[in-house]
């Protein structure tokens, strides 16, 4: 184990839906690095997972979004599937902890469809941002400037196209988790 990120906790926000293999290797590579990931979610007790086209494995949730705060993080993970960034959109109170992690500059990774959520929190603008490439449209609708490259890193925000990007992107978001605050980033 390398203890890049001992002493550090990472929240990963998900819903029912996400593409599980985005949480798991990513998780897997934090605790590696020896952090303390934590999923964070507004389901209760569990959250299912998606497996390419159909439902996966139901992981425990260790802190509901209601009791999550996230001044108790380090840094954030937001993994992608269709259907968890899109549930995630429409809760107040997830678009309202990833912001906060956006405001206190803390780092943020997310891939495939997990950049959806970050045109909610307003961290976009400006940025360079790679996503599914469905998203896009949405995000230079939002001021992004999209790339479709493996891994994109801007001011502490790491972004991933994919499933196949995961160990390019696990790298990346170990360096920024590592590296910590990387100062205020809400788009003007």
């Amino acid at each position: 184990m390398n203890e890049q990120l001992r002493g550090k906790t990472v929240a990963i926000l998900v819903a029912d839906g996400f593409e599980q293999v985005e949480l798991t290797e990513p998780k897997a590579a934090l605790e590696d690095a020896g952090a303390r990931a934590r999923i964070v979610s507004p389901a209760d007790g569990r959250v299912k997972g998606w497996k390419h086209t159909e439902w996966g494995d139901s992981f425990h949730v260790d802190v509901k979004l209601e009791d999550a705060d996230c001044g108790d993080y380090d840094a954030l993970l937001l993994p992608g599937g269709v259907i968890n960034p899109d549930k995630l959109r429409l809760e107040e109170k997830a678009i309202n902890f990833i912001r906060g992690f956006i405001k206190a500059g803390k780092p943020v990774a997310a891939i495939c469809h997990g950049p959806w959520t970050l045109i909610d929190a307003e961290a976009v603008r400006g940025r360079t941002i790679t996503s599914w490439p469905s998203l896009k449209t949405d995000l230079q609708n939002a001021g992004a400037n999209w790339v479709d490259e493996e891994v994109v890193v801007d001011n502490g925000i790491v972004t991933s196209r994919k499933p196949d990007d995961i160990p390019a992107f696990n790298r990346k978001m170990i360096e920024e988790f590592a590296e910590g605050k990387h100062g205020q980033r809400i788009a003007a």
